[in-house]
């Protein structure tokens, strides 16, 4: 068992997460069937995850070249130091910026962001660059995604 805050995960948490990895369209009934369990302890269990934060929601898979949006970059930014949280919460608000994290190393921060194409992205860089707390931003345009999957394959120990 794993212990995440108020919640020990066993075993069979881990093979649900794993099958809705795969799908999360899956009903409970397919589930618990490819489980050998019932639908309720299925059910049960995929709530109590649901309401300690550990599933936080069901989104599907995209392919955004697909979509239009095959132009992504990494960008790389030094903040002021007293506006680091200040910024983030702007940058999360921001509908080209999928992912923000703080860093270590020479930049505070690094955002994955896609764009419909070059100018697009150009024109949200001056933009972001017009915050007084930026002091700095470092490009690096995605040329070819080998691998993006951002499911990760629960490890059990």
């Amino acid at each position: 068992m794993f212990e995440n805050n108020s919640i020990l995960l066993d075993e069979l948490d881990f093979r649900i997460i794993s099958i809705l990895f795969e799908d999360a369209r899956k009903s409970f009934r397919e589930i618990a069937s490819q489980l050998d369990v019932a639908p309720g302890t299925v059910y049960n269990r995929i709530n109590k995850m649901s309401e300690c934060g550990i599933i936080k929601g069901y989104v599907p898979l995209l392919d955004y070249q697909k979509m239009g949006y095959g132009f992504s970059a990494l960008i790389f930014m030094q903040i002021e130091g007293e506006h680091l949280v200040e910024v983030e919460e702007q940058l999360t608000k921001l509908k080209e910026v999928l992912a923000v994290y703080d860093i270590t190393g020479e930049f505070d921060v690094v955002i994955i962001s896609r764009f419909k194409n070059i100018a697009y992205m150009n024109s949200f860089i001056k933009k972001t660059l017009k915050n007084p707390y930026i002091k700095r931003t470092v490009t690096n345009v995605i040329l070819n995604v080998v691998k993006e999957d951002h499911r990760i394959r629960i490890l059990q120990e």
